[in-house]
């Protein structure tokens, strides 16, 4: 089932200038962010290329945000994780998940008939039935050199493709796949290509100081929204209106009293109005 997205199908099958040159498919793994982060922790990531790219067919210990696993059969998903280095200030760090999401929703609309938005910050989902199904999530980690930029950094996507309805699991958020969404089988080759070209445009276009936070703001489902919002660190709970997204990222929300909140990260669970 793998041999789509073997090495050789892989690189005859590119369109990126240099994402995704460096290649390597792993049946299966713990975690491909793990594994690079491994990697990169040598030498402080000097032997990675940039732009490599490890994928694997099931990982066994697959993370997602808040130490969450994600789950997906054999051969049915993407999997994989992107090593960069964009030695651009810290405080722009949330500019790879942007990029990664509206990577990942540009490529599904491209080789798939399925609308797609972002729920804040990272998940990609689909309506079904009036409800947002996640079909794809994103877990960015780096490491800040002494001079406050961002000296290295991996991007790891998850996309469930071709998981039928009842392999999918039961979370906060409703999984879906692109199968189960739009009632037919993808091919995965043919998205990781769309996906690793539409990430290179937008992290090129990044590296020239371009914010990707206005068409990422745009794809939003969240914005406008009533939501419950618990941040991290404190665990506060910030219950109102999002109204919005600053500069980095941050998700505005107004609560019943009038009063603005900005949640830099956190959890966002979409509440009835």
């Amino acid at each position: 089932m793998g041999v789509e997205l073997e090495e050789t199908a892989v690189l005859a099958a590119l369109q990126t200038k240099w994402m995704g040159r460096s290649y390597q498919y792993l049946p299966q793994v713990n975690s491909t962010n793990t594994l690079l982060r491994e990697m990169a922790q040598v030498k402080a990531g000097l032997l990675l290329p940039d732009g490599m790219v490890v994928l694997t067919d099931y990982q066994s210990a697959g993370r997602g945000r808040m130490v969450r696993r994600w789950e997906a059969p054999f051969g049915t998903s993407l999997l994989f994780s992107v090593f960069l280095r964009p030695n651009w200030p810290a405080a722009q760090a949330p500019w790879l998940t942007m990029i990664a999401a509206l990577a990942v929703a540009e490529a599904i609309e491209q080789v798939t008939a399925v609308t797609v938005g972002i729920k804040w910050p990272n998940d990609v989902v689909i309506d079904q039935g009036g409800v947002w199904h996640k079909v794809s999530g994103i877990l960015s980690e780096g490491d800040v050199d002494e001079h406050g930029r961002l000296a290295w950094a991996i991007l790891g996507i998850g996309v469930n493709v071709n998981v039928t309805a009842v392999q999918l699991p039961a979370a906060n958020t409703p999984p879906t796949s692109l199968l189960a969404a739009g009632g037919q089988p993808v091919s995965r080759l043919a998205l990781f290509m769309a996906l690793l070209a539409r990430l290179e445009q937008h992290y090129e276009t990044a590296v020239l100081g371009q914010s990707p936070q206005p068409a990422w703001n745009r794809r939003l489902v969240t914005i406008g929204q009533p939501v419950t919002a618990t941040q991290f660190g404190d665990g506060k709970i910030v219950q109102g209106v999002a109204i919005g997204t600053d500069e980095g990222g941050q998700l505005l929300v107004r609560d019943s009293a009038g009063v603005l909140h900005q949640v830099a990260a956190g959890d966002v669970t979409l509440r009835r109005s």
